[in-house]
């Protein structure tokens, strides 16, 4: 009477693979790369490409190009300009120096966020004193 019963078993399947443990390694390169990074260097980037200039009209051709002097300002107030840090006397000379070889020089200042407003008040000082009239004050946000 039992000897009719069959059993049937379903054959067993192949185990699957699992991307858990890929995800954790990726998520561990991917702080491991972030907390081992440096952040840009923004005197690496020109402040005005060559390729953005305004092509000159044949009047204006016979006036200087203007050059653009970037200055940054660092967290603890101190001015930057391609990654040395410069003295106020230093700033002034530096500033005296371009001015006078060119007079339509376009300075841009920088501030870092963590920069108090007195030390962007004290280069905008500094720059106004070294006689330059072309001077610009850019604030960089991020986006959300």
């Amino acid at each position: 009477m039992y000897s009719d019963i069959s059993l049937n078993r379903r054959k067993p399947t192949r185990p699957l693979i699992s991307l858990v443990p890929m995800i954790d390694v990726m998520l561990i390169l991917l702080v491991f790369f972030m907390v081992t990074s440096t952040y840009l260097n923004l005197d690496m980037i020109p402040a005005l490409a060559q390729s953005n200039r305004p092509v000159p009209s044949q009047a204006a051709k016979t006036e200087t190009v203007s050059e653009t002097l970037l200055i940054r300002i660092g967290t603890d107030g101190s001015p930057f300009h391609q990654g040395k840090d410069f003295t106020r006397d230093e700033l002034i000379s530096l500033l005296t120096v371009r001015l006078n070889r060119n007079p339509a020089l376009q300075v841009i200042i920088l501030p870092t966020g963590g920069a108090r407003l007195q030390s962007l008040v004290t280069v905008m000082d500094i720059v106004t004193s070294a006689g330059a009239v072309n001077m610009r004050v850019i604030r960089l946000e991020a986006r959300q």
